[in-house]
C-alpha cells in the first residue's frame, strides 16, 4: 500500500477508474458469459487464477446466476492472501471452488530429486515445476468439460496482445477470454463498484500473482508481468497454460 498525505492507498484508490467505454465492455462481456453458458452447460468452468480479472468473472458468474462452475488450481506454493480468497468466495456467493492439486507423491519425487529452489536455477526446471503443479491438475479440471474461461487481457503483456474473445485451445478445446479488451482500470472499477473480494497482495503492487518463490511486487514503471519469474528473460515469462504448441514453434 501507499501513504499519501497520511492517508493509506491500496488498488482501488491507485487503479479505478471509469473509462469511456467501460459499460459496453461489461455488457459485451456478460453476453459472451451468457452465450458460453448456453452452449455449453455443466460442460463449461471458469478457470481461475483467483487474480483480481478472474475475481470479476466469478462475480458475473454468480451475481447473473449463469451456472458456470468456477475452480483452481492449488499448486502447494500459493501465497496464504490467495488461498484466504477461497473460502471468501464461497461465503460472498454460495459457489463451492472446485481444487485441483498436483499429485503429492510426484512433488515429493520432484523436490527429493531437484529441491525447493528448482525453479531458480534454469528455465527448464522452472517448466518443469509449472508442469507438476500446473499443467497436470489443469488437465484432470479440463478432462470432464469441452470449454473453459479464462481471465486474460491484452492488455497483460505483448504476449497476449492479440488474445481473441474466443478461441481452440491445443485440444480443440473453446476457451474463452471475456476479458480481452478490458483495460486495468476497467477491473478496479469493476470491483470497487460491486465490492469484489481481492487479494489484498494487489494493495502490495502485485498485480500478477503466481505462486509465492516466483512473484514479487513490481516497481513504478515496470512491465504488468514483471514481478513473475523476474529473474528470467522478458519472452519466456509463460508457465504453460496458456501457451499453444504448433508446428511452427511455440505461439503465447
Amino acid at each position: 500500500m501507499v501513504r499519501e498525505g497520511g492517508l493509506t492507498m491500496g488498488a482501488i484508490d491507485l487503479y479505478a477508474r471509469r473509462t469511456p467505454e467501460f459499460d459496453t465492455r461489461v455488457a459485451h462481456t456478460l453476453a459472451v458469459l451468457q452465450s458460453a453458458a448456453t452452449q455449453y452447460g455443466p460442460r463449461i468452468v471458469q478457470a481461475s487464477s483467483l487474480g483480481a480479472e478472474d475475481m470479476v468473472i466469478t462475480d458475473l458468474i454468480a451475481r447473473h446466476g449463469l451456472g458456470i462452475a468456477v475452480a483452481t488450481l492449488d499448486t502447494g506454493r500459493l501465497h496464504d492472501q490467495t488461498l484466504a480468497l477461497l473460502p471468501r468466495i464461497e461465503q460472498r456467493y454460495g459457489l463451492v471452488v472446485e481444487v485441483y492439486r498436483p499429485p503429492a507423491e510426484s512433488v515429493v519425487r520432484f523436490v527429493t530429486t531437484h529441491g525447493d529452489d528448482a525453479m531458480y536455477r534454469s528455465v527448464e526446471l522452472r517448466k518443469a515445476c509449472c508442469a507438476l503443479r500446473k499443467l497436470e491438475p489443469l488437465s484432470r479440471m479440463l478432462a470432464r468439460r469441452e470449454a473453459w474461461i479464462t481471465g486474460l487481457r491484452r492488455e497483460q503483456s505483448d504476449a497476449r496482445g492479440h488474445v481473441p474473445f474466443r478461441e481452440a485451445d491445443d485440444t480443440g478445446r473453446t476457451k474463452f477470454n471475456p476479458l480481452a479488451d478490458w483495460t486495468w482500470h476497467d477491473v478496479w472499477h469493476y470491483i470497487a463498484t460491486h465490492d469484489v473480494p481481492y487479494n489484498p497482495l494487489h494493495d502490495d503492487f502485485h498485480p500478477s500473482i503466481g505462486c509465492a518463490p516466483c512473484t514479487r511486487a513490481v516497481a513504478v514503471g515496470e512491465d504488468f508481468r514483471a514481478g513473475r519469474w523476474w529473474w528470467e528473460q522478458q519472452g519466456q515469462k509463460e508457465c504453460g497454460l496458456h501457451v499453444k504448441h504448433r508446428n511452427e514453434g511455440v505461439v503465447a
